[in-house]
């Protein structure tokens, strides 16, 4: 039997299709209400972004291309061959020279990289001094390990050793705990491996509005004109509940 809530062009989608970004891109434009968080997530990134660096802007993971709304000079791109993107590329291997990139910038797309320590180390080869890279991902707290856990297909895997997982495919492959294991968890251990790089920011967020988006597969739970209000109600209750969040902004900075 079939879920009522799933949204009708997630039905029997096959996650690493190359059919899936663009079917997930229309998903967002067509749900107001999770278009408006993508739209938030956009200006987020692109204040992020530092003027003082010159260099290219590489998004990874373009999927839908909403980022370029708000970067206009970003560089799209997708592992998979994809013609709304302006090139294919591999994380663990960017066609950059050293030195070349002022931000490498991503949604939802970390906890998806099979060896994120290789890419780590891409990022220290492309990036240039005082250089970022800013990524929106799923970030652990009780609240989103229940639903994480229970509610998501993809897989959460919090106590996994290892930051790797099998490269499987390029949506179906993911552990969803990844960013915290690595950013909170592994902390030391990531400070000691990439000294390059510094955590500039962690900011959790984000506990209930994309919930009641449904996402990109399930139907919207709440109209798109009510998302100011329902933003500034849980804007209020994390100040009460302060360790409730489902997503976090985290921006890594390259040291000179």
């Amino acid at each position: 039997m079939q879920n009522p809530l799933k949204h009708p062009l997630a039905l029997d989608l096959e996650l690493d299709s190359q059919k899936t970004t663009e079917i997930h891109a229309q998903i967002i434009k067509e749900k107001a209400f999770l278009q408006k968080i993508y739209n938030e997530w956009g200006v987020r990134i692109a204040s992020l972004v530092p003027n003082k660096v010159g260099g290219a802007i590489l998004e990874l993971g373009s999927g839908g291309g909403f980022l370029e709304n708000f970067i206009p000079e970003i560089i799209t791109s997708e592992i998979q061959n994809n013609q709304k993107v302006h090139l294919q590329a591999d994380a663990c291997c960017l066609p950059f020279r050293a030195s070349t990139i002022n931000s490498i910038v991503m949604i939802d797309v970390f906890h998806h990289i099979p060896d994120v320590e290789e890419f780590l180390h891409e990022c220290v080869r492309c990036v240039q001094p005082g250089g970022r890279i800013i990524m929106i991902e799923p970030w652990i707290t009780t609240w989103s390990a229940l639903i994480y856990d229970k509610l998501h297909h993809e897989p959460y895997l919090p106590d996994t050793e290892n930051w790797a997982f099998p490269s499987t495919g390029p949506l179906s492959g993911a552990n969803l705990a990844l960013p915290w294991i690595v950013f909170k968890r592994d902390r030391r251990k990531f400070t000691a491996e990439f000294p390059e790089l510094g955590i500039n920011l962690i900011h959790p967020d984000w506990p209930i509005v994309y919930l009641l988006s449904g996402g990109l597969s399930m139907k919207s739970l709440a109209p798109g004109f009510s998302y100011s209000f329902l933003r500034k109600f849980e804007s209020f209750l994390q100040l009460i509940m302060k360790h409730i969040a489902m997503f976090a902004t985290i921006v890594l900075e390259r040291k000179p």
